[in-house]
């Protein structure tokens, strides 16, 4: 039975409540247009993954303390900024199910909110000097932006490979829980190798979450998002990544072809699905995916057994299981 957020928020649950409230403050602002989009990005947050990393990690490590919320607030800050500022680079007037800020205030507006959310949280770290909590979450912002470019220019020539494929994700997805999971161990004042380690099992818990992402592409479960839309955009994920290593020549080529010149046929997207699955692309990537979740989960089995590490173990759960 897959545990709601709920259960596994139970031993963080008041520090959520309050993180909201302080979240709030920070994102307070004298003008009242930015003031007005603040409120309508505090009220369209999703599941809170991101601040339930960073709690539980911190009590994983120690007691959570007033840094604990501001590293909170700083990665929500920093991740917030580069939402809004890749819905006007994919010109997207979606986020969630909700209208992005671009597609209601316009893009000249959504940039400036961007670059707002950005300012916010670095003057956050630097007002109360925590230095060592704004270099883990500006490495990560660094490693996301390199990781996007990395993926626009092997989309234009489609041959990324394993290697450069964990290399896009490790960077684009992967160092954000990372850097959630080291800013909490960092903000109880755990001591460098204990950063390190949180580190890298956040790291192990972004891959995971990025193939179970890459997943849904293809329909492994029934809800998600729709089929093919990787295709449609000409990203390079795992299962087709595989397909295609495993493919002959001649049927390569086809589907290469198809993916360059064809993806945006109904038909056509269909029928690489089919080609990944018989190629056993997804048995593939499920195992890739199982194989990070273990490492991770070793190295939580590192840390001294309590009901914040019991939350973790079922947090990383919870990210391969979701159906969404």
């Amino acid at each position: 039975m897959t545990l709601s957020i709920k259960d596994i928020q139970a031993p963080i649950a008041d520090e959520m409540k309050a993180f909201e409230h302080k979240f709030r403050q920070f994102m307070k602002s004298d003008v009242m247009l930015l003031d007005q989009i603040m409120n309508y990005i505090v009220r369209r947050k999703g599941k809170q993954l991101r601040p339930m990393f960073v709690f539980l990690s911190a009590g994983v490590c120690g007691a959570i303390t007033e840094s604990t919320y501001r590293g909170g607030a700083l990665i929500e800050l920093l991740h917030t900024a580069t939402l809004v500022h890749d819905d006007v680079v994919d010109d997207s007037n979606y986020r969630r199910g909700f209208f992005s800020v671009n597609a209601l205030w316009k893009n000249k507006i959504a940039v400036l909110v961007g670059d707002y959310l950005l300012s916010r949280g670095l003057l956050l770290s630097v007002d109360y000097q925590e230095f060592d909590i704004l270099r883990i979450v500006s490495t990560a912002v660094r490693e996301l932006s390199e990781g996007e470019l990395l993926q626009i220019e092997k989309a234009r020539r489609l041959d990324i490979n394993e290697e450069v494929y964990y290399q896009i994700i490790r960077q684009k997805t992967a160092s954000l829980i990372a850097s959630c999971c080291a800013v909490g161990a960092s903000s109880v004042g755990a001591g460098e190798d204990m950063v390190k380690r949180m580190h890298a099992f956040g790291e192990k818990v972004g891959m995971a979450f990025q193939i179970k992402d890459d997943l849904f592409d293809y329909g492994e479960d029934e809800i998600g998002k729709p089929l093919g839309i990787d295709i449609k955009e000409k990203k390079m994920t795992l299962p087709l990544i595989y397909a295609l290593n495993h493919a002959p020549w001649l049927e390569k080529r086809r589907i290469i072809n198809i993916i360059r010149n064809e993806s945006h046929k109904p038909n056509k997207v269909n029928e690489v699905i089919a080609f990944v699955k018989e190629s056993g692309g997804l048995r593939y990537a499920q195992e890739v995916m199982q194989r990070y979740v273990e490492e991770a989960r070793s190295l939580l089995a590192g840390f001294a057994a309590s009901p914040h590490r019991t939350s973790l173990e079922q947090l990383v759960q919870y990210t391969i299981d979701r159906s969404k």
